[in-house]
């Protein structure tokens, strides 16, 4: 039995918060892909400096107009590539100052709620003209003074009216602007790359969570507990293979097999290094663009990518199967088999065919769609009543 209406209305913090929720949903998508065009372009260093590039709010237009600045040391100035950086930089603070009238919406029926959160983002806004003159220390205390007061509003905030969800998806958003600094100042720091990643994909499942609360449009169904335990279980093979996926692209190893599929390097499994591949930590001031790994460890990254996707392309079709079988469910079921083959034949592609930037770039929105799928199930599916 299967129904997608609510047994009775769910308050929500102001009648147009769910358009404002799904806006933000739409944007958050393209900041992650556009992002990961950024990355796979190589452009993900073309602005030395932050948040300005070259001293700019927007972009330099020409070599002459970026050589007076500090940051041309550092880096020469290429003009097809800064533009992407710093386009990317804006959408993302776009993003962030909807998701802060989220959160400002949703806090209104808090005690002191809006206040807290406007205390917070003030705390990081005086942060960002500290650590642009240098002062950097002072600059992390306030950030994480202002991180702070967010997350203990979401511990102490319930779920009822969206604010605790608020909280925590703006406390992600600030983090998220401090792990792009970090992508820029740590040189493209491999563990800092693949954390952006992550953390853009988290607020995209934040926001996606509060987008359908706020819809309040449920699927009531007699069997949701154990269809749930499916769910998650599914996100969190999902989220593995993602951060896997952005591990192999912060440690260029894509190719690190040649253009071989399903055999890697000439053989079925190849000689690897795990031990070297997996090193989260290796410490600050060394250039990561291009990689630092060896072959061996390379490869290593990239079997164990492999064997993940397989894995879970296998669990999504037996959850798509289940879905199947569920009354109602129908397009939900042939969504995910769409998307699960999609997404393999991608990545098979990206190998065999040189990893063309186009398909690169798909195969991060295939990812960011079926996180989508699952997120959206997770948040709609419910017991009756």
């Amino acid at each position: 039995m299967t129904s997608t209406t609510a047994a009775a209305p769910r308050p929500v913090p102001y009648r147009h918060f769910h358009r404002i929720a799904w806006l933000a949903v739409a944007l958050t998508l393209c900041v992650v892909v556009f992002g990961a065009f950024v990355r796979l372009s190589d452009a993900g260093l073309s602005c030395p400096d932050w948040p300005t590039c070259y001293g700019r709010a927007a972009w330099p237009r020409a070599v002459d107009d970026a050589a007076d600045h500090v940051a041309s040391a550092i880096r020469p100035f290429e003009t097809h590539k800064a533009w992407r950086e710093q386009v990317h930089r804006h959408l993302a603070a776009t993003l962030g100052v909807i998701v802060l009238s989220l959160s400002l919406l949703a806090a209104r029926r808090r005690r002191w709620g809006i206040a807290q959160v406007l205390a917070a983002s003030a705390l990081v806004a005086i942060a960002i003209p500290l650590y642009m003159r240098g002062d950097h220390v002072a600059a992390s205390v306030l950030a994480i003074a202002g991180e702070a007061i967010l997350l203990l509003a979401a511990l102490r905030w319930s779920n009822i009216d969206l604010a605790r969800a608020g909280a925590l998806t703006l406390a992600v958003i600030i983090f998220q602007a401090l792990l792009g600094m970090w992508t820029v100042t740590w040189l493209l720091k491999p563990i800092v790359v693949m954390g952006h990643l992550l953390g853009g994909l988290a607020t995209f499942s934040l926001l996606i969570w509060m987008a359908w609360r706020a819809t309040d449009r449920p699927i009531r169904l007699a069997d949701a507990p154990a269809l749930r335990r499916w769910l998650f279980a599914g996100l969190g093979l999902l989220a593995l293979q993602i951060a896997l996926g952005g591990w192999v692209s912060a440690n260029y190893a894509a190719l690190s097999c040649g253009l071989e599929f399903p055999k890697c390097a000439g053989q079925w499994w190849p000689d690897a290094d795990f031990r070297q591949g997996f090193v989260l930590w290796r410490g600050i001031g060394v250039d990561y663009e291009g990689g630092v790994l060896d072959g061996a460890s390379r490869i290593a990254i990239q079997l164990a990518h492999r064997v993940v996707a397989v894995v879970l392309a296998l669990y999504l079709l037996a959850l798509a199967w289940r879905l199947l079988r569920t009354p109602g469910m129908r397009g939900w079921a042939v969504t995910l088999v769409v998307l699960t083959v999609a997404q393999v034949s991608l990545g098979i592609a990206n190998v065999k065919l040189n990893l063309p930037l186009p398909v690169a770039v798909a195969h991060n929105g295939g990812a960011a769609l079926l996180l989508f799928t699952l997120v959206s199930l997770i948040a709609r599916v419910r017991r009756p009543g």
